[in-house]
């Protein structure tokens, strides 16, 4: 046995492990590395033998070894090949689709898929939902790392940054529902994109440009540059995206009299449009001190000038037989600047026992501010104009130490501890337009500030013994939170200590089946704005109200699993969400004003059953088709009485990928999936169609790479949703500009089959990081 790592130390995945036997070197027998680098031969007997370890990109290991017993090679390290990679042209090999206890594996490489950019690749993969201002797993909102490192922004600038990279850089796109306790008890379920591995020395740089044409056209441009020498890795990307977005929106509310029956409709039309100008940079510096440590920086700058957002409102007052009582028209325009600065430094050592310790200190810095003008237009009632100014400043300070221990071949040990604080400045004032000159409205005029403080340590360990694999971890988190609302001369402080336990165990019943089983604990924290008592008007009839009486939200998660023959898998899980926190659109039928709050449910309960199957059809073809038939029930007390609602579902996906010609030069994706009629957060979501092709063919002796992708290719995209629950009545159609088709262009040079050790920094708190709006 023996395990086998690079240059820097890291383990190699995938190694072949080759036996000659006798001088004459006859094949005997071959095997591959694991994901931790180990390999282990059995059943030799004693003798003579030749082994080669090899892995592409680096030179292979050749030894003589005469046999008398137990012997373990230990480390063995390979050194980087001298040959320049530029001819070789590699073929994945590998399944599209890898499943394990924890997590679900999608591999991208070599597919048309990653000619788009990441957010496309995340709309792809199996089980993961990109709608409109949340990227979910299922039902469950998701957490997004880059190479183990938490995306340090917020949710819109998240999917700003998802939609602008380029996916060329990644290997695979790992969907974890049970994180091991190293990750934060607040990431619920992971999605971790894994960028290539750094292998080979020397240079190499791509520039791409993509032009997209919804409603309205989007430019986007970039570059990526890499270098490595047996010192440094240097990785530098930047991009700059020029962008339109439509929307339009038909919403009718019934307001109710004191018996629920109908006083008043109102139908309105709403356009919004986003125009905005947003660069991107992202620095990765790697600094070999010497074989056993290395210290790394890692930077993420966002960065938007320009950022304008409109809202037209034209809205129909009718009684409830349809008569025409009165209408208003509503003009919001906003605009925005703003910035988000993380960075990290890490400092690891590694232990002559391959055991390694890691530091990391992380600081972020993010500064939001808008300026908004609102005019109503009544058509019987006297006109409304004000402005609001509104700013957000944010400091983030993380200090965190990771011990990892290989026991042996077969099992490891980890533990950690985190510090983390938030520190969030915000102030709101608005001005009303009377007589055309600007008054002050002391009522919302407000100023909040916020602390946060957790304190974090971990331990995980995991075990491989004959048919059986475990990994248990246990994670405890003291947090301490103050909020002080100044205007309200209100201060909100919580102080909890909590602990997370996790588990994940299979059994290999035979060749071809086996059963697994998880459990997660996790907690869901208030945003910092969701905390925030700020009174956000988007007209004077719809405001967004921030809720300081928010706790936190806790999660278990169970699920338990078969893989049968190779290609089928069937899931049972349940999930129990004590005290979830939902974003609702609440009616007052006395004001006719809706107000969009954040509360916590009193519970909420996600089960189903998964059915998924993948294999190649042919080398050239492969299908993947997963369903899942699941059922939420939300319930709560409004004061005005108890609410429970359910609704089973059905989420299906059916992809299809394609190498076509004779050199590999062309390849297409097609993927289909349909989410049926479900429940989110009491509002019933009719039944949606998402379709997306994308298509790649190299060129230029494969330097360059042109590409097509449509998606909404049937204009089923769209979702219409409806609630009504005691005294809450409305229905609404969104019409979202994402019917799009987009083309691109990205040119490598240098020596283009290097990988990169491109990653994103992180901090688990810059997640519930969100934008005043």
């Amino acid at each position: 046995m023996g395990k086998v790592v690079d240059v820097d130390r890291n383990p190699i995945a995938l190694a072949n492990v080759i036996i000659y036997e006798g001088e004459d070197k006859e094949f005997l027998l071959g095997t591959a590395t694991d994901d931790d680098g180990y390999f282990n031969l059995v059943n030799l007997e004693e003798g003579t033998y030749f082994i080669e370890i090899s892995f592409i990109g680096l030179e292979k290991f050749e030894q003589k070894i005469v046999l008398t017993g137990n012997l373990d090679l230990k480390t063995i390290q390979l050194v980087e090949a001298s040959e320049n990679l530029d001819e070789v042209t590699i073929v994945a090999k590998k399944p599209t689709i890898t499943r394990k206890p924890d997590r679900l594996i999608f591999n991208v490489e070599n597919t048309a898929l990653v000619e788009g950019n990441t957010l496309s690749v995340l709309k792809s993969t199996p089980g993961v939902i990109v709608s409109e201002g949340s990227i979910n797993i299922k039902s469950a909102p998701a957490t997004v790392f880059i190479n183990d490192r938490r995306v340090q922004l917020t949710s819109e600038e998240l999917i700003q940054l998802l939609e602008s990279a380029p996916a060329n850089s990644i290997q695979s796109v790992e969907v974890i529902t049970n994180p091991p306790a190293s990750y934060d008890a607040d990431s619920g379920s992971v999605i971790n994109i894994i960028m290539s591995k750094n292998l080979i020395t020397g240079y190499r740089g791509s520039v791409l440009t993509n032009y997209t044409q919804g409603v309205f056209p989007r430019y986007n441009v970039g570059t990526s540059h890499y270098f490595k020498n047996n010192k440094i890795n240097l990785n530098l990307n930047y991009s700059y995206t020029s962008q339109k977005i439509n929307r339009d929106q038909d919403e009718m509310v019934n307001f109710l009299d004191t018996t629920n029956a109908i006083d008043q409709i109102w139908q309105s039309n709403i356009n919004r449009n986003t125009w905005s100008e947003t660069h991107n940079l992202n620095l990765n510096f790697d600094y070999y001190i010497d074989d056993r440590n290395t210290l790394s920086l890692t930077s993420t700058a966002l960065y938007t000038p320009y950022f304008k957002y409109q809202i037209r409102n034209n809205t129909n007052i009718f009684d409830a037989s349809q008569n025409f009582l009165s209408s208003f028209t509503a003009d919001n325009l906003s605009r925005d600047e703003k910035y988000n600065i993380g960075s990290d430094i890490i400092f690891r050592h590694d232990f002559k026992d391959a055991s390694s310790l890691t530091f990391n200190t992380h600081y972020t810095i993010y500064d939001y501010g808008r300026d908004q003008n609102v005019f109503q237009d009544e058509q019987f009632d006297e006109d409304s104009e004000f402005n609001t100014l509104a700013n957000q400043d944010t400091q983030i300070i993380t200090g965190k130490i990771d011990y990892n221990l290989p026991i042996d071949e077969t099992s490891s040990f980890e533990a950690g501890a985190k510090f983390s604080n938030v520190n969030t400045d915000s102030d709101i004032t608005r001005t009303d337009i009377i007589n055309g000159q600007e008054v002050p409205n002391a009522d919302n005029t407000d100023v909040f500030k916020y602390d946060e403080k957790v304190f974090a340590a971990y331990t995980n360990y995991s075990k491989s013994w004959d048919k059986w694999d475990l990994n248990i971890g246990l994670r405890a988190e003291q947090t301490n939170i103050e909020g002080e609302s100044v205007a309200l001369n209100e201060t909100n402080t919580q102080d909890y200590l909590n602990w997370f336990p996790n588990a994940s165990v299979s059994y290999q019943l035979s060749e071809d089946v086996s059963l697994k089983g998880n459990y997660k604990r996790s907690i869901g924290r208030p945003s910092y704005t969701d905390l925030n008592p700020f009174t956000f008007f988007l007209n004077e009839n719809t405001v967004v109200l921030g809720n300081p009486n928010l706790i936190p939200t806790y999660l278990d998660h169970y699920v338990i699993g078969l893989n049968f023959l190779e290609h089928f898998t069937i899931e049972a899980y349940y999930m129990n969400y004590d005290g979830n926190i939902v974003e609702l659109p609440r009616q007052d039928n006395q004001t006719n004003i809706v107000a969009f709050t954040p509360v916590n449910l009193d519970k909420k309960v996600d089960y189903g059953f998964d059915f998924a199957f993948e294999n190649y059809i042919t080398d050239r073809w492969f299908l993947a088709a997963v369903t899942s038939f699941y059922n939420i029930s939300e319930e709560a007390n409004f004061g005005e009485g108890f609410v429970e609602l359910d609704q089973w579902s059905n989420y299906s996906i059916l992809q299809n990928s394609w190498t076509l010609l004779k050199d590999q030069s062309l390849n297409v994706n097609l993927t289909l999936t349909w989410v049926g009629k479900n429940l989110q957060q009491f509002e019933i979501m009719e039944d949606r169609l998402v379709s997306e092709l994308s298509i790649s063919k190299s060129i230029f002796n494969k330097k360059g790479v042109i590409s097509l992708a449509v998606d909404d290719i049937f204009n089923f995209q769209d979702y219409e949703s409806s609630i009504g629950y005691l005294n809450q009545s409305s229905r609404r159609f969104d019409d979202i500009d994402n019917r799009i088709i987009r083309i691109g262009f990205r040119y490598n040079f240098g020596n283009t089959k290097l990988n990169t050790n491109e990653r994103t920094t992180d901090a688990e708190e810059r997640e519930r990081l969100k934008d005043l709006n």
